[in-house]
């Protein structure tokens, strides 16, 4: 199965993420198959492309917790 998730990136104690498609077996910081967005939460920035997410959603990938509420944040940001 196909899962949209977080891969850690950065160092110690100052973590970053990538926003990333790939397969629910492999490993959290395993290859992906697409790379969605990018995700900082000390600076709370974060870039998706949801045109992408959008389309993985289409073909059956699952979204995790995380992301939903990433997507969330995103959204309520453009309306402000």
């Amino acid at each position: 199965m196909l899962k949209i998730r977080l891969k850690r990136i950065g160092r110690k104690k100052k973590a970053c993420y990538r926003i990333i498609a790939i397969d629910s077996q492999k490993k959290r910081d395993g290859k992906a198959i697409e790379e969605i967005g990018f995700y900082n939460p000390l600076s709370k920035r974060n870039k998706l492309d949801i045109i992408k997410i959008e389309k993985r959603i289409k073909e059956g990938a699952q979204i995790t917790e995380i992301i939903k509420y990433i997507m969330k944040e995103n959204y309520r940001q453009k309306g402000e």
